[in-house]
């Protein structure tokens, strides 16, 4: 027999699996005549267009129609591409290949059984009849009456269904007329389609578009529903519009049936050199309070590139009461202030300039017109530090001009220049420094005789110092370390009582500020003292890993003279001593982690502010959570959170956060989380305090998640992850 029916045949076959391909070749052992039994085998060669055929036996026909059957097994790759079945047939009229009995396809993203297939050479397809299939970057499977696959990897299927559970469980079945997956997009669209889960109907959609990977496109997402005590039942349709790849937008109507239709609209952008998000919420007609309702919120950064940087946030609602309404947590309920600014700034090793302006919208009512924050507009700031020879010049300075409706007016300029002698050696460290700090203003809207042109002049001086010691441990591959720190101030008496304080107050001290010259926070006072602050603070390092097993700090700061500067309103500072501030933290074993601050006075005093934490997570999925919060005349509160599988399948999380002073519950949800092989229950009842007032509200979420599909229900696994520290709503 010629060896030319076997070339044909070759070349068919090669045609034929590699779907249209405009540049192919094929190799087979034809170095000598073959018999019409001879098995046929390819040559592996590097080229990944070479088809590689592999057949057990080959029977051809010879003539103006020729045609080739092989049996006992035949394979054909291509690169990363397979076919294979127990026979096939070559038909030159129809100018396709036919594979009969137990045809299998694979490529990197697919995997296709069959009983029989056709490829199409001239349409450059695969068509399946009775086809199951798997796409193994998603776990998706399913199985179809018809299947079609063509050259540009798109599947289309008809009388199909698709889910994502393993083989042997179909806990949810998406069943339809066709659907057609684009696996190198990764995008599927469906028509005439019906969701099942546990054999019952709970979706029919005439369309749909869903992704099988992680590829964005425009459509609608799933729906969100939930319930709550101010607003009724609520329902979100959002809409996910992909503009462009570095441009999106959601669109999100909301529908609280006790206020009305809702319109949310979120804007994301990047660039080169600019990214940003801006939201903008609107509620035409409020049904509780006959009124329209709204939010804006614009964040923006460029960065020019060689330090220079632009910042831009706005924030403004309609009513002091939108947060508590429509917000959704007590976090934003408690929202006083909104910051809005246009920022540019500068930063180099040596240099950093700053420029904005800057406004507050202040949205709590009850704080009176003389308490709420200035206007910058603007402000400017330049910082320098200037290495000279032994010395470290440097420089704090700022222009800004404050602005309100209410009380005095006016610029302020400060200059503080400083110079330090910096000594750092291996161990230990010691910095004496000087400064001169420069104040004027220039005021408006005094009261009749006061001063609109005043100035202050003060001279700083410090040292600071400090050890760094350490040693081995007892326990091989640790390391211990006590870092004693000294600091010295010397701040002379000025007279400040006539100056406008406009953003200066007198923050609570802590292991920060127990080591900042000026007592006070801003510069419309700087302290007189004569001082030294004093501290200590041991770790222990584990060498092979890096981690800090522990740390302790422990420090005070002890006044030689009383105090006379003060805020207006307040008295002078007279305690000799300030409060001790101490902090530890420890990573007990493997899955405890312990943290606590406390800050506490001498004699009868007692205890200031006090906090602790402590987190015991064993495995991924087994977190609970103990924290303490106490400050003094202010709060007292207990937060336990967890998340604790009760079965294999079943998890129970919550949260409890309780107010001792109040005797009240702040906010509380319980729930249940059941999850599946592909598929996860979300059970979550809450209650909380929603409003500045005290007002409660209560609220009810079902989430089902359908892995790899979508989830349906209220958004359950973010309330879970705000509330649960460490906790992961990522289903496995």
């Amino acid at each position: 027999m010629s060896p030319k029916p076997l070339i044909l045949a070759c070349a068919l076959l090669a045609s034929a699996a590699t779907y249209g391909a405009d540049d192919l070749s094929c190799e087979t052992t034809l170095g000598r005549e073959l018999s019409v039994d001879s098995p046929l085998r390819e040559i592996v060669v590097d080229n990944p267009e070479t088809i590689q055929l592999e057949a057990g036996t080959l029977e051809a026909t010879i003539g103006e129609n020729p045609t080739a059957r092989m049996s006992g097994g035949v394979q054909l790759r291509r690169d990363d591409k397979f076919a294979g079945a127990d026979s096939a047939r070559y038909d030159p009229e129809l100018r396709a290949l036919f594979l009969e009995g137990g045809v299998r396809y694979e490529d990197p993203g697919t995997q296709i059984l069959s009983r029989s297939a056709e490829f199409g050479y001239d349409l450059g397809r695969v068509r399946f009849e009775g086809a199951e299939f798997s796409l193994g970057s998603s776990n998706a499977r399913g199985a179809a009456e018809e299947l079609e696959i063509n050259q540009s990897g798109t599947l289309i299927l008809g009388g199909v269904e698709y889910t994502t559970c393993p083989p042997g469980s179909e806990d949810w079945l998406l069943q339809g007329k066709s659907i057609k997956l684009d696996t190198r997009e990764g995008i599927g669209t469906a028509k005439g389609m019906k969701l099942r889960f546990k054999g019952v109907p709970i979706l029919y959609l005439p369309y749909i578009s869903f992704p099988i990977s992680d590829a964005r496109k425009s459509g609608l997402l799933t729906p969100e529903i939930g319930s709550s005590g101010r607003s009724g039942n609520e329902l979100r349709v959002p809409y996910y519009w992909n503009i462009a790849p570095n441009y999106d937008a959601t669109i999100t109507p909301r529908l609280l049936t006790s206020r009305g239709m809702q319109l949310e609209t979120q804007f994301r952008y990047l660039t080169v050199k600019n990214e940003g998000q801006i939201t903008a919420d609107y509620l035409p007609n409020d049904e509780i309070l006959d009124r329209a309702r709204h939010q804006v919120n614009l964040t923006h950064r460029t960065n020019f590139g060689s330090g220079w940087r632009n910042r831009i946030n706005y924030r403004a609602v309609s009513d002091g009461q939108y947060f508590e309404d429509l917000g959704g947590s007590l976090s934003v309920s408690s929202i006083t202030h909104l910051d809005r600014h246009v920022r540019f700034d500068y930063y180099s090793e040596r240099l950093s300039l700053l420029a904005q302006v800057q406004d507050y919208q202040t949205i709590d009512d009850a704080i009176d017109p003389s308490d709420r924050p200035y206007r910058r507009v603007p402000q400017l700031l330049l910082n320098a530090n200037l290495p000279a020879s032994v010395f470290r010049l440097g420089l704090d300075s700022e222009v800004v001009h404050f602005d309100r409706d209410v009380g005095v007016t006016g610029w302020r300029f400060n200059a503080a220049p400083s110079v330090a002698v910096p000594v750092r050696k291996p161990g230990w460290f010691f910095v004496p420094a000087v400064a001169l700090d420069y104040t004027r203003y220039e005021l408006a809207d005094t009261l009749p005789g006061e001063s609109t042109e005043i100035t202050r002049t003060v001279p700083i001086s410090s040292v600071d110092t400090g050890l760094v010691l350490e040693r081995m441990t007892s326990s091989s591959n640790r390391l211990q370390t006590i870092e004693p720190r000294l600091l010295y101030v010397n701040i002379p008496y000025r007279d400040q009582d006539g100056l406008p304080v406009f953003d200066t107050i007198t923050p609570d001290i802590n292991l920060v500020q127990l080591y900042r010259k000026n007592r006070f926070l801003g510069v419309d006072r700087i302290g007189d003292t004569e001082q030294v602050s004093l501290g200590v603070t041991s770790r222990i390092l584990d060498l092979s890993t890096g981690r800090e097993l522990m740390s302790a700090t422990i420090g005070q700061t002890r006044y030689f003279d009383d105090r006379q500067v003060a805020l207006p309103g307040l008295p002078a500072a007279t305690f000799e001593t300030s409060d001790y501030v101490a902090q530890v933290r420890f990573l007990l074993l493997e899955n405890i982690n312990f943290g606590f601050g406390h800050q506490w006075g001498t004699g009868d005093n007692g205890v200031t502010k006090s906090e602790a934490r402590l987190q015991y997570r064993p495995a991924g999925n087994k977190i609970i959570n103990l924290a303490y919060r106490y400050r003094r005349e202010s709060l007292e509160q207990g937060d336990l959170s967890w998340a604790w599988p009760l079965a294999k399948r079943w998890n129970f999380v919550g949260r409890y956060n309780y107010s001792f002073r109040d005797d009240a519950v702040l906010e509380q949800f319980f729930g249940l989380e059941y999850e599946s092989c592909c598929w996860g229950l979300r059970l979550v009842t809450r209650r909380h305090i929603s409003t500045r007032d005290g007002t409660r509200d209560s609220s009810f979420g079902l989430q089902l998640v359908l892995k790899g599909m979508t989830s349906v229900g209220t958004a359950a696994d973010k309330l879970l992850e705000r509330g649960i520290l460490g906790y992961s709503a990522d289903l496995q």
